[in-house]
């Protein structure tokens, strides 16, 4: 995993002509058995411990917390366990009252009975995501591969069992999950090696594997490593060279930047959708390989030279008023600044518009043990996008996000009608505390989206008032990414001229 973590896959390093520059170091944490001390010490404290080693010997030091250790089963069908509670607190920072949120990634756990692969990709779809990798908060990686080719002498008879772009077959998906009110896991996947099978059973094979540093370099200075781990570990590396390049965003804003960078292969989509390409058929390709395959190269383009909106806020979700019941408070609208006649000189030109809406929630640990029912609710708040409609105004726009919002405190929050031309829609978004959704359609009509709201949604911070949490505030990481097909219009140009033209003016 330190292989990884530090360099990706070693085969690319060693094809390449150019010298390995590294941007981050590595820190590492065990847990050992030693003197059967751990032995009966619940995860979830294990997992606080491990966190706060490092971070008093350096306290102001940026980290990526990447954990591979997980469950053996997976029964907990994205309910939240003791484990995954503690893993959501430490990322809010729930004792230190979200001072210094972590960035936490997480393996997804591991389909390792080569019997299963037998089955590819049913086996998949029933082995549930593994306890802690529902954690809300946390970014859990899943697998997926694109090696096929198997080298090693004496396997002519050997096939790969996943197609190039497909899911990998150690990969464990939320398929088997209630519907709601879980989050979709895993959150995005990475190359997760293969495996190979004959006409008797299947195994694996090195060549199907990633090639890593071995942990004894005076026996020999490689070996293979496979699965969530191997995934998890690349997501680590891409978000500490992330962090190396842009050190001012915060945990919620790396997050998102992973997964709004992230794109579908031609495979998944051949394999999870049909021509008709429904609303519950994405969602359920959201359970299987989450918000697609990240890119390092797209994520530090989406925030230096793309036509992308990126904010970094915070809000108060509620308030009280004397002895009245807690209320929504606080509403952000941030106007859009796309070059509304450019846009609507293209007409019928198709274009897509994504938007990442990510936030860290505050677990209510005694929900764990009690279950989830009535106004008790495992997350703090949650938070809704919206996107103005081109036939409103901005009046008629904030009535509609008001209205919705009132309809959220009294349940799951979907309200109203979704929007047709959305991969989602709001019946199928906002799960968990990681949203992405992208719409698409005319130019014309995107022209007058000019403003998105982001609003609160019901959580315990509201419904157990004694706590007096409904004055607490949170912070989100949005971002808004256009693309259009090649036009012959420079609207990245148009657009920068605005926004400098704004700052000198305001300045």
């Amino acid at each position: 995993m330190a292989g990884i973590a530090l360099y990706g896959d070693l085969t690319e390093a060693l094809v390449s002509a150019y010298p390995v520059e590294l941007s981050h170091r590595l820190e590492s944490v065990k847990l050992l058995p030693h003197n059967h001390a751990n032995q009966g010490e619940p995860y979830g404290q294990l997992s606080i411990e491990a966190v706060a080693r490092p971070e008093v010997t350096a306290l102001y030091r940026r980290r990526v917390f990447s954990m591979a250790v997980t469950a053996k089963d997976s029964r907990d069908r994205g309910r939240p366990s003791a484990w995954s509670a503690a893993i959501d607190a430490l990322a809010c920072d729930a004792p230190g009252d979200g001072q210094t949120p972590h960035l936490i990634i997480l393996a997804a756990g591991d389909v390792d009975e080569p019997e299963a692969w037998k089955t590819y990709p049913v086996s998949n779809r029933t082995d549930g995501v593994h306890d802690p990798g529902q954690a809300w908060n946390a970014l859990t990686v899943g697998a997926y591969t694109e090696k096929i080719n198997i080298t090693e002498p004496d396997t002519e008879g050997y096939r790969p069992i996943a197609p190039h772009g497909g899911l990998s077959p150690f990969s464990s998906t939320s398929l088997t999950w209630p519907k709601s009110p879980w989050p979709y896991k895993p959150d995005v996947v990475f190359e997760g090696g293969n495996a190979g099978r004959d006409a008797i059973s299947p195994c694996t094979l090195p060549s199907l594997g990633l090639l890593t540093t071995h942990h004894r370099p005076d026996d020999r200075p490689f070996s293979v490593t496979n699965a969530t781990s191997a995934a998890s570990a690349q997501c680590a590396r891409m978000a500490a060279e992330i962090l190396a390049v842009y050190p001012g965003l915060w945990p919620e804003t790396v997050r998102a930047l992973i997964v709004h960078s992230a794109e579908w292969t031609e495979q998944m989509r051949a394999d999870f959708l049909d021509h008709r390409r429904r609303k519950e058929d994405y969602a359920r390709l959201l359970r299987v390989v989450g918000f697609r395959v990240p890119n390092l190269e797209r994520a530090l383009w989406i925030v230096s030279n793309s036509l992308t909106l990126v904010v970094q806020d915070e809000l108060q979700p509620f308030q009280r008023e004397g002895a009245k019941e807690p209320t929504a408070r606080d509403m952000h609208v941030h106007p859009l600044p796309w070059p509304r006649e450019e846009f609507a000189s293209l007409g019928e030109t198709e274009v897509e518009m994504r938007v990442t809406l990510s936030y860290f929630i505050e677990p209510n640990p005694g929900v764990v043990e009690r279950g989830i029912k009535g106004r008790y609710r495992y997350e703090s708040h949650g938070l809704r996008f919206e996107v103005k409609r081109p036939t409103e105004s901005e009046e008629q726009f904030r009535h509609r996000i008001n209205l919705r919002a009132r309809e959220d405190e009294g349940g799951e929050g979907a309200g109203g009608g979704s929007d047709p031309n959305w991969r989602l829609g709001t019946s199928y978004r906002h799960l968990g505390s990681l949203h992405s959704d992208t719409w698409t359609g005319p130019a014309v009509e995107l022209a007058e989206r000019g403003m998105l709201a982001v609003y609160p949604a019901l959580g315990w911070w509201k419904t157990a008032k004694k706590l007096g949490c409904y004055e607490k505030r949170v912070r989100y990481a949005l971002m808004v990414t256009i693309r259009t097909p090649p036009i012959g219009v420079d609207l990245y140009g148009v657009v920068l001229g605005q926004v400098v033209a704004k700052v000198r003016v305001e300045v």
